[in-house]
């Protein structure tokens, strides 16, 4: 392996340097975030930084970017405190990818790029209705890191996931909804199971549990 110290990777140029750190970290999960304003103006934007904080209470968190590189979403979840995540399947991927475009304020994105808006159990916001995996929350809290960017905490209010997907022990196996993942700025992976296996115990050999 090749040694790449700080120093040497400060010195890149910025492109290079930053699609080398962000695939550094390994893959993501990647996700659509929809949001709307107060005035019921939708906003959709693609997010590769979402995730799970714990699971009673059921809480989800992504980073939003400074807010002079992507203000629209932390915004719309400032002002009314709802927004929904919706993951990605191959079949819209090339839509998704284009929220990232840095579209005025005031343009829909789902409008923009192609993608159906659905309301659903009474919640304000839209979910992405070719997605299979679609979760709502509410604003939990807003906590801004050192760097600029802000960890933005959200509680699960609900959950849409075909039966046929969730585990009877509840795991959901995502591969079967064709969630995919995604790798540095701009690639995205589909995924293959390899092996599940039991809860890790000192001097206890794990046992495979089958998928």
């Amino acid at each position: 392996m090749k040694h790449y110290s700080i120093d040497d990777i400060q010195g890149w140029a910025r492109i290079y340097r930053a699609n080398f750190v962000n695939s550094l970290s390994g893959f993501k999960p990647v996700s659509l975030v929809a949001s709307a304003n107060a005035a019921g103006q939708a906003n959709l934007a693609i997010f590769s930084n979402i995730v799970h904080l714990g699971a009673d209470p059921a809480l989800i968190g992504f980073i939003n970017r400074p807010r002079e590189a992507a203000p629209h979403t932390i915004r719309n979840i400032e002002e009314t405190g709802f927004y929904t995540i919706n993951h990605i399947r191959p079949d819209f991927v090339d839509k998704a990818h284009q929220t990232s475009a840095k579209y005025p304020d005031g343009v829909n994105e789902f409008t923009e790029v192609g993608l159906t808006a659905v309301l659903k159990d009474g919640f304000s916001v839209p979910y992405v209705e070719e997605s299979l995996v679609q979760m709502a929350l509410s604003l939990s809290e807003i906590i801004p890191l050192s760097n600029g960017t802000y960890l933005v905490v959200g509680a699960l209010e609900h959950a849409y996931v075909n039966e046929k997907a969730v585990a009877s022990d509840g795991f959901i196996e995502l591969s079967k909804e064709d969630s995919l993942v995604s790798l540095g700025l701009d690639a995205y992976y589909e995924t293959t199971p390899l092996q599940r296996f039991t809860y890790a115990k000192p001097n206890q050999a794990v046992a495979a549990i089958p998928f």
